[in-house]
């Protein structure tokens, strides 16, 4: 049985959720491989609408069993609070897994992350201000916090000291803060580790088992490619690996065990916080798009910025993840456009460029080039099969798979469970 991996193909907020819980039903794990409470997923199942912030969409799934990987930045008391709220409303949470090896976001993080964005003023990169940066930055300078030191008090306060002796410096020093100590951190921490014990586990060693005997295992990327630490934007980036080759440093399973890779694709383009956006709308029509399609960010309350689809992102987001496939987001946002852009190409001083540019200077001067496509006015939010969309909207979903890479397998035409027309299945 397959492993897929399921990931944002532009900036995030593409409708990772949606289709990772149109999957959740038909797979026996869905596994967070990176990031932390800085993503956001709006699930609506029936009439009810759920935000999921740094659990696995497939939590809402009955029989699937989610599982936060050692790639995650994990904040203890945002977990609690997003447990309560879910088991509030009747969702069973018991089968929840945490990897013991996945780095806990401390209270310094965070304030170092505050600090940090406002005091860079003009230069800000638009971070959630939720100590993500600095908990990736503490792992790779091996002072982190993981979650299996919640279970050695001794190791625990050895380790909480250590990242304290250069932070309280700096916020101290630099940013006149006022030093945190150790008692204070570790007690915080050391409140939240039984709450939390009964769902930590050595999550690698389980989901390789779970693949050799034939179960279904989806890894669901947080953020987009374009904010990939690597094949970004940077630095208007995450600090971790959303892109395909995260699943396998973030879960702890082989590259070869992987046998589908889907993006996802919203049928224009937004984007969240600081950083270049070639087709970004300043008018009238950015606008719409924003107050119909809902473009406010589930985590960060942020409006989101808005422009017409970029396949030149797209044709990126193939090559550097080795898409398979493409499941294509709120095309029913469209509707009621007579014409709508979409970005073939970028025109950078004077050249037609075709492919992302590596310079980011090159990408920051990047002005896109558009071809226009008849739009439609149908309501295509009853839409069961491809057949059952007006003429200009198939055509317009066949010229963004031209342009992209890609076959598209599944088309969203509303924000319910239901509203999606599934053309290849994915399992």
């Amino acid at each position: 049985m397959p492993a897929l991996v399921l990931l944002g193909a532009q900036w995030g907020d593409e409708g990772k959720g949606k289709a990772t819980d149109l999957l959740g039903g038909s797979v026996d794990y869905v596994v967070r491989y990176q990031g932390g409470n800085n993503a956001g997923h709006t699930v609506v199942v029936g009439d009810q609408k759920y935000a999921l912030h740094l659990l696995p969409s497939g939590i809402l799934s009955p029989g699937c069993t989610p599982v936060i990987g050692n790639g995650v930045v994990v904040d203890p008391s945002v977990l609690l609070s997003e447990l309560s709220g879910l088991n509030e409303r009747g969702v069973d949470t018991s089968k929840l897994l945490i990897s013991g090896n996945a780095h806990i976001i401390t209270p310094y993080n965070v304030t170092v992350d505050k600090v940090t964005e406002r005091f860079l003023g003009k230069r800000k990169i638009g971070t959630t201000g939720r100590g993500i940066g600095p908990t990736y930055a503490d792992k790779i300078n091996r002072v982190g916090i993981r979650v299996q030191d919640l279970y050695d008090e001794s190791i625990l306060h050895q380790k909480v000291e250590a990242a304290l002796d250069v932070k309280n410096q700096v916020l101290t020093k630099l940013y006149n803060r006022r030093a945190i100590t150790a008692d204070q951190v570790v007690e915080e921490l050391l409140g939240y580790a039984e709450q939390i014990k009964p769902y930590v586990a050595d999550t690698v060693l389980i989901l390789n088992q779970a693949l050799e005997d034939d179960k279904v295992v989806l890894f669901e990327g947080g953020q987009g490619t374009l904010l990939d630490i690597d094949h970004g934007t940077y630095p208007f980036v995450t600090s971790s690996n959303p892109t395909a080759g995260g699943a396998c440093t973030g879960a702890g399973v082989g590259p070869t065990k992987i046998s589908r890779v889907i993006g996802i694709l919203k049928a224009y383009t937004t984007r969240v916080g600081a950083g270049p956006f070639p087709t970004e709308l300043f008018d009238a029509d950015g606008e719409a798009l924003r107050r119909i399609g809902g473009e406010r960010g589930v985590t960060t309350g942020r409006d989101r910025r808005c422009g017409w689809f970029d396949a030149v992102i797209a044709r990126y987001a193939t090559r550097v993840n080795g898409l398979t496939d493409f499941f294509l987001t709120k095309l029913d946002v469209l509707t009621g456009w007579e014409q709508i852009p979409v970005c073939v190409a970028y025109e950078i001083d004077g050249r037609r460029v075709e492919e992302l540019p590596y310079s980011q200077t090159d990408f920051h001067h990047a002005k896109p080039v558009y071809e226009t496509l008849p739009g439609w006015s149908e309501d295509i939010t009853k839409a069961k099969s491809f057949s059952d969309l007006p003429k200009n909207a198939q055509n317009y979903v066949k010229a963004l798979e031209e342009m992209s890479g890609a076959p598209i397998s599944a088309i969203g035409v509303g924000p319910g469970r239901d509203e999606t027309i599934e053309i290849n299945s994915f399992l």
